[in-house]
C-alpha cells in the first residue's frame, strides 16, 4: 500500500512539473528579462552595432533557452565573430571566444537539427579561419564535420582538411595514410555532391582540380608512399571499381608512377569492368610509358573513337597522339595534329609546331631542291606557330633559324629554273604541301 501511494505522489509530481514548464513556454522561466532583451539586441544588430548588440545578446542568451530562436544562437555567431576578429593580439581571451562560438554551433546543431548541414559547414568554415594555430585539433574538428555532413559538406571544407593533414605530416604530426585516407573520404564524397545549377557545377569542378593537385604535389603523394599504401588495398578487394579509378587518377598524376604493377593492375581492372574512354586512355598512358608503341597507339584511338568524349577531350587526345607518333609515324602524327586544332583551335600553336618540325625532319630523295623543299614547309608551319601562340616564339624561332640556314642555295635554285617567290608543291614521306620558294646566297 506504502509503495502504491508512493508511486502516485512521484507521478503528480512529474505531471505538476511537466506543467510549469508547459507554462513557462519556449522562453524560459524567466521569459519577460529574455522577451526584453532579445528584442533590445535584435535593435542593435539589425543596424549593425554590433558593439551594443553584443551586452544586450549576452543578457539575452543567459535568460533564454538556447531553444527559443534560431536567430539567437546564428546572430551570436555573427557577434562573436566579430569580436574574436577584434581581438586578435589577446590570444588567451581570442582562444576563449573560439571556445565559445564553437559550443554556439553545437548548441545550432542539436536545438535546430533542420539547419544542422548549414551550421556544421559554417563551423568548418570559422574553425579553418580561427584554429589555425591549432593544426591537430583543426583537422579532428574537421574530420568530425565531414563524418557527419559527407556529400553535403561544403566543397572548400575539404581543401582546409586536406590543406591541414599535409601541413601536420610535413612535421611529422600524422602519417602518410591519414592523408591518404582523407584524400580518398573526400575525392568520393566529392563526387557524390550534387551541385544545384550551372555555377555550383563550375564552382564544384574547379574544387575538384584543386583538391587533386594539393594531394599530387604534396610530398605524401610520392611513388613510394602510393605503391605502400594503395597495394594492400588493391589486393584485399581486387575488383572494386571505385578503388581502382582513384588509384589510377592519383597514380597517373605522381611523378614517374605509371610504370609498376599496381598501375597496372589497376588499369586493367577499370577497362575490364567498365570498358570507356577513360580506362583505354590509362592503357594508352601505361603501355607509352613502358614504350609498347603499338598497344599505346591502339588504345589512344580505342579512346578518341569512343562516343562518350567532347571534342575538346578528343582534341586533346589527338595532340597526346601527334607527339606519340612523331617519330614512329609521322603521317599519322601530322594527321593527328590537323585534327587536334580543327577540334580545337587553342591547340593550333602547338599542332604547326608538331607539323613544322616533322616536316622539318622529313628526309627527301631527289635533287639538291628537292631533298631541301622540306624545309621551305616547315618554316611555312613554324611561323604559323608563332603566331598563334606567342609563348611558343622563342623555340620556334629557334627551328626557323635552324631550318632556314638548309635552304637551298640561290646559284642551286637557278640551275633548276627556280627562283624565290615562286610556289612550289613539296611531295614526299607521305606528306604533301605548296609552299614558296625561298634561298640564300
Amino acid at each position: 500500500m506504502k509503495k502504491l501511494v508512493l508511486m502516485i505522489a512521484v507521478a503528480a509530481m512529474a505531471m505538476m512539473s511537466g506543467s510549469k514548464v508547459s507554462a513557462q513556454g519556449k522562453y524560459g522561466p524567466d521569459s519577460t528579462e529574455c522577451i526584453k532583451y532579445l528584442s533590445y539586441y535584435t535593435e542593435y544588430y539589425k543596424q549593425k552595432n554590433y558593439d551594443s548588440a553584443l551586452p544586450n545578446w549576452r543578457k539575452a542568451y543567459h535568460y533564454c533557452p538556447p531553444s527559443s530562436r534560431y536567430s539567437l544562437l546564428s546572430d551570436g555567431s555573427t557577434l562573436l565573430r566579430n569580436l574574436i576578429k577584434k581581438n586578435k593580439n589577446n590570444p588567451v581571451y581570442r582562444a576563449q571566444l573560439v571556445d565559445s562560438l564553437m559550443t554556439i554551433y553545437d548548441q545550432r546543431v542539436e536545438y535546430f537539427p533542420k539547419y544542422a548541414i548549414s551550421s556544421l559547414n559554417n563551423k568548418a568554415q570559422d574553425m579553418n579561419s580561427f584554429m589555425k594555430d591549432e593544426p591537430m585539433k583543426l583537422l579532428e574538428g574537421l574530420t568530425a564535420i565531414i563524418d557527419q555532413t559527407k556529400e553535403q559538406t561544403r566543397s572548400n571544407v575539404f581543401i582546409f582538411q586536406l590543406s591541414t593533414a599535409i601541413d601536420l605530416y610535413r612535421i611529422g604530426m600524422v602519417d602518410p595514410e591519414t592523408v591518404i585516407d582523407i584524400y580518398d573520404k573526400g575525392i568520393v564524397y566529392l563526387g557524390q555532391a550534387k551541385p544545384k545549377n550551372d555555377v555550383e557545377a563550375r564552382s564544384l569542378e574547379k574544387i575538384v582540380t584543386d583538391f587533386e593537385s594539393l594531394f599530387i604535389q604534396s610530398q605524401v603523394a610520392s611513388c613510394e608512399n602510393l605503391i605502400t599504401l594503395f597495394t594492400p588495398r588493391v589486393e584485399a578487394d581486387p575488383m572494386n571499381l571505385d578503388l581502382a579509378k582513384n588509384v589510377v587518377k592519383i597514380m597517373s598524376k605522381a611523378e614517374e608512377c605509371t610504370d609498376n604493377e599496381l598501375y597496372l593492375n589497376a588499369v586493367n581492372t577499370m577497362y575490364t569492368l567498365e570498358p570507356s574512354a577513360n580506362s583505354a586512355y590509362y592503357l594508352y598512358v601505361l603501355y607509352s610509358g613502358r614504350n609498347e608503341y603499338d598497344k599505346a597507339v591502339k588504345y589512344l584511338e580505342e579512346a578518341i573513337a569512343s562516343e562518350e568524349t567532347d571534342d575538346l577531350t578528343d582534341a586533346d587526345y589527338y595532340y597526346r597522339l601527334a607527339r606519340y607518333c612523331v617519330n614512329a609515324d609521322k603521317a599519322k602524327a601530322y594527321s593527328a595534329a590537323q585534327k587536334a586544332m580543327e577540334l580545337d583551335p587553342s591547340l593550333s600553336g602547338k599542332a604547326y609546331m608538331i607539323m613544322g618540325t616533322i616536316w622539318g625532319s622529313t628526309v627527301c630523295s631527289g635533287n639538291e631542291i628537292e631533298r631541301r623543299a622540306p624545309y621551305w614547309v616547315a618554316v611555312d608551319f613554324l611561323v604559323k606557330a608563332r603566331n598563334a601562340d606567342p609563348e611558343l616564339a622563342e623555340e620556334a624561332n629557334n627551328f626557323i633559324r635552324q631550318y632556314s640556314g638548309y635552304f637551298p642555295k640561290t646559284a642551286d635554285a637557278f640551275m633548276y629554273d627556280i627562283i624565290d617567290g615562286q610556289s612550289y608543291t613539296v611531295s614526299c614521306g607521305g606528306l604533301r604541301a605548296t609552299t614558296t620558294v625561298r634561298t640564300q646566297n
